[in-house]
């Protein structure tokens, strides 16, 4: 899920964390599925999360977040926010928005770079970390990798929330 509060950062910290240097940014946009995440307030108590990401022709990228209050039938929570590249000679780090001119930094850690079914997302703090899918479900040995390169990098990964999901 992006980030819905504002940071700073440095290009030394974001070079830190070993972001994804290449992504093709046709191939990930589309629809994926929150499997993991650290909690925060502006995520609290939603399940069935998404991130649809939807490039436009100036460049920028749509992006929609969805999710459902306490139930994967409850009511439904959107935020439509827009990113840009931080920097063009890396299209792993992007800056997200959901608040008027204040950006996030959005750092894609790892990616399937075969088939982009799987990322694995943080920024340029240890506050802030996802695991996506292009499905509903993420086999586990998948998702134990993804812990594992998340735990390298410094993450505390027993913090992570698993995410309710509809059946595939």
């Amino acid at each position: 899920m992006a980030l819905f509060t504002g940071s700073c950062a440095s290009s030394g910290k974001v070079k830190e964390k070993m972001i994804v240097s290449q992504v093709d940014l046709n191939r990930y946009a589309g629809k994926w599925y929150e499997i993991a995440r650290f909690p925060h307030r502006f995520e609290k108590d939603l399940v069935g999360v998404t991130a649809t990401y939807k490039l436009l022709e100036n460049g920028r990228i749509e992006v929609i977040n969805r999710g459902h209050k306490h139930t994967l039938d409850g009511p439904e929570k959107t935020a439509v926010g827009k990113a840009k590249l931080a920097d063009p000679a890396q299209t792993g780090w992007l800056k997200v928005s959901f608040f008027w001119i204040f950006y996030a930094d959005y750092l894609i850690l790892e990616l399937d770079t075969t088939d982009y079914q799987y990322a694995l997302i943080g920024s340029t703090t240890d506050d802030y970390l996802w695991v996506l899918s292009r499905t509903p479900q993420m086999n586990q040995q998948t998702y134990e990798m993804l812990l594992d390169k998340a735990a390298q990098r410094g993450y505390d990964t027993s913090r992570l929330l698993l995410v309710p999901q509809p059946a595939e």
